[in-house]
């Protein structure tokens, strides 16, 4: 897959534009979570599980970096007039000046942030948060609201065509109508019963789509209510959508890698094609002209495939990926290595755009120190001294509760001979290479 980074650098000009065959988009240090494309298609923004932003503009042959984000980011959002937003785990949003890199941030949710919306006038900013809530926040710089009702995480929203109203989905498993001038609730739409995680709204065409934990798939009728099609496959969940630009396809991205293209126009399913060798499809984007989709992974790298040419390219999580390899072929050690490290962080060699800093020799090694890596303020200057025992009680403790505040998701290993196998293995497998015989 790598070997595709030198084509996919010449391609990158035209392709961005608009179809131009199947092309990638590489360089994240991990897997792409969040794509959104300019309205006149010349740049992409792409966010990832490396706590990075990458910017492609259709100027250049490379990324620009946009970092600032203290855990992974799930959304960004192309706001005009040289500005971006994204959002992610850290509870923050930013808004960036793409010109000169620099950000400003927004605080205010107490839980990570799944999606931005922005307001057909371009003045407000809607943000789904994990909080239960809906932040409202104006970009002249005035102080943000918060829209509260829903009783689990929410997970998409999207304003309407006038921008007076706002729908959102959430995990409770309801999909809600909101006033944006008060900040109520208007009337909840309706219950699926298990939670929905995507929302596409086509208002200039009398339709929304959802999709949902349970695999549910429905387009309603806004006028109504009622259901136009139904479109649930026995696979689960639904975790992204788009809609191309002339509204005329819907893309639908489930849990098991397929993305199933449906003609608006009659509801048929158009294609039904496995994307991803393994995991699931997280983002999804038509490009400005429709020619081309877009999507996200577990790779570090974002695939363009054209829309009539889904088999003219490679697979997402085809090439290799350390932490999908087959268990019964590993140690214990190496086992909890890949299940609880290895998306974040490397063995040996540098950081590479990881979530995490190398692990390469880290035994005796002073928490908070590798060069290349941006730590939280928790650990810069911290007195811990990774070794056996504080790796031990890294695990058994977990990270929030052993260095509470670190960029480190909540995880523990219970058993104590798990924990034993793993420091076993870390010793041998992250000394420094010069050191080895």
């Amino acid at each position: 897959m790598r070997g595709l980074l030198f084509a996919t650098i010449l391609s990158l000009v035209p392709a961005l534009a608009g179809a131009d065959g199947f092309f990638t988009l590489m360089g994240h240090g991990g897997p792409v979570k969040g794509i959104d494309v300019s309205h006149d298609g010349q740049a992409v923004l792409t966010a990832s599980f490396d706590n990075s932003v990458g910017y492609w503009n259709g100027t250049t042959t490379a990324p620009r970096w946009l970092e600032g984000h203290e855990a992974a980011v799930n959304a960004v959002l192309f706001l005009g007039d040289g500005r971006a937003a994204s959002a992610g785990d850290d509870f923050d949003i930013r808004l960036w000046d793409l010109r000169t890199g620099t950000s400003e941030v927004l605080t205010g949710h107490q839980g990570k942030i799944l999606m931005l919306a922005l307001s057909p006038d371009r003045k407000l900013l809607a943000s789904a948060s994990w909080d239960g809530s809906i932040g409202l926040w104006p970009l002249d710089g005035g102080a943000p609201r918060f829209l509260k009702g829903h009783q689990s995480n929410v997970n998409a929203v999207a304003f309407t065509a006038d921008g007076q109203h706002l729908y959102s989905v959430s995990a409770d498993g309801t999909l809600r109508l909101w006033d944006v001038a008060t900040g109520a609730q208007k009337r909840r739409v309706l219950s699926h019963g298990f939670g929905i995680n995507t929302l596409v709204l086509a208002e200039a065409r009398g339709w929304l789509a959802y999709g949902a934990v349970d695999g549910g798939t429905r387009i309603i009728a806004l006028s109504d209510d009622k259901v136009l099609a139904d479109l649930t496959a026995d696979r689960r969940p639904v975790l992204a959508m788009a809609s191309s630009p002339d509204l005329d396809q819907l893309a639908i991205g489930d849990g098991q890698g397929y993305i199933m293209l449906v003609d608006t126009t009659d509801w048929s399913i158009a294609r039904d094609f496995r994307a991803a060798q393994r995991g699931p499809i997280w983002a999804l984007h038509y490009t400005a002209d429709g020619g081309n989709i877009h999507a996200g992974g577990l790779d570090d790298a974002v695939f363009s495939w054209p829309v009539d040419d889904l088999d003219g390219g490679e697979k997402l999580a085809s090439g290799e990926r350390t932490f999908l390899n087959d268990p019964n072929v590993m140690s214990n050690g190496e086992r909890q290595f890949q299940r609880k490290c290895s998306i974040c962080h490397r063995l040996t060699g540098d950081t590479a755009r990881r979530a995490g800093p190398t692990l390469e020799g880290v035994f005796g090694r002073r928490a908070g120190t590798v060069p290349d890596y941006r730590y939280s303020e928790t650990l810069t200057g911290s007195s811990i001294i990774w070794g056996a025992n504080t790796i031990d009680a890294l695990f058994d403790l977990g990270p929030d509760h052993y260095i509470p505040g670190s960029k480190m998701p909540m995880q523990r290993i219970t058993a104590a001979q798990d924990r034993r196998d793993l420091i076993e293995f870390l010793m041998t497998a992250t000394e420094p290479t010069g050191d080895r015989p």
